[in-house]
């Protein structure tokens, strides 16, 4: 039957909520081993209060290395890592199987080394050279003036004269066409190189100029010819930088010193110089701090002594005393019978 009440029910439901469980045990475990580090930290604290600088410095070891220590004594181990599966330590010193410490090269086994590897370098560019040589329809035909050997200096290649095909006129600087035609084939590869290039340039005995020795004209005549190659490589490609010197030798290093007259005496050589022989040719230049000038000098001390001209006895008095003298042999004209000019 419905309700004919004027005021309507109110239903209000209420949840009871149950109280909070506990939490477990979880913290006193945590709490326990706080517990025991600030225990182990204070214990720790009171060990290096009370021991002495040796009985520390015991107890550091044998934390870093139990194994090195038996019955209070350090026992350095052999290995780094022992193969039982516990870790130990000697002294940071571990053994290399690819090195060997005696055999660490020195100084001068270093350079000596360096010297044999360039040494092999230049015997295989000999090769190519001379497979290059070999291979040129242009130069196999000049075979017998081409002369390549390695010298203290580095790689030298020299080209001679021959009586029936001389690289120059007699007495001039101007390459022959063929004398021409050997260089610029040798400049492409030349100019692939990485050594610096001294060129020389040499003559034989025979005399240019007059009878006396200063005017002997064949070192004059040398250097030109040397400027002469140098001119014709770098016109066919050989840069400036590579160019170290060029020489003229006159008739002073002739290849046959028994016959000084000889025409293969009459040469070209380019050196391929090795790393010590470029280095004394850059040594040769200086730079300004070793070059020191006369009249940069620094003026004497304010009391040097003065040299003293008119003191008596000095050597100035005595010249000028001789000189004053009426039979100076000076100012007098020669006697009569005296004729010297």
């Amino acid at each position: 039957m419905e309700n004919l009440s004027p005021h309507q029910n109110i239903i209000v439901r209420r949840y009871k909520k149950g109280k909070h469980e506990d939490h477990g045990g979880a913290w006193k475990v945590a709490m326990a081993d706080f517990a025991l580090a600030m225990m182990a930290l204070f214990l720790v604290l009171w060990v290096i209060n009370s021991s002495n600088e040796q009985q520390l410095a015991s107890i550091s070891g044998y934390f870093q290395d139990p194994l090195a220590f038996e019955e209070g004594k350090k026992v350095p181990s052999k290995y780094v890592i022992d193969l039982g599966g516990s870790p130990s330590q000697a002294d940071n010193i571990a053994t290399s199987e690819s090195i060997d410490p005696e055999k660490i090269l020195q100084a001068d086994e270093i350079e000596s080394l360096a010297d044999a590897i360039e040494q092999k370098r230049l015997e295989e560019l000999k090769a190519q050279i001379e497979q290059r040589i070999d291979a040129s329809p242009t130069l196999s035909p000049f075979k017998n003036q081409l002369l390549l050997d390695i010298t203290t200096e580095g790689l030298r290649l020299q080209i001679v004269d021959q009586t029936n095909r001389p690289m120059f006129d007699p007495g001039s600087a101007h390459l022959k066409y063929y004398s021409e035609d050997i260089l610029w084939e040798m400049a492409p590869m030349l100019a692939t190189l990485d050594h610096r290039l001294s060129i020389t340039g040499h003559t034989d005995s025979s005399r240019l100029g007059g009878q006396r020795d200063e005017e002997d004209l064949n070192w004059a005549l040398s250097s030109l010819r040397a400027d002469a190659a140098r001119r014709a490589l770098m016109e066919a490609g050989v840069p400036k930088e590579q160019i170290a010197q060029v020489i003229g030798m006159g008739d002073t290093a002739p290849l046959i010193p028994d016959d000084p007259s000889a025409s293969v005496n009459r040469r070209i050589a380019i050196v391929m110089l090795n790393r010590t022989s470029e280095h004394n040719v850059l040594e040769r230049s200086g730079t300004k701090a070793d070059v020191e000038f006369i009249n940069d000098a620094p003026p004497p001390p304010s009391d040097a002594r003065k040299p003293v001209l008119n003191k008596t006895g000095s050597l100035i008095e005595r010249l000028q005393q001789e000189r004053e003298r009426v039979d100076n042999s000076y100012d007098n004209p020669p006697n009569k019978g005296e004729v010297f000019w």
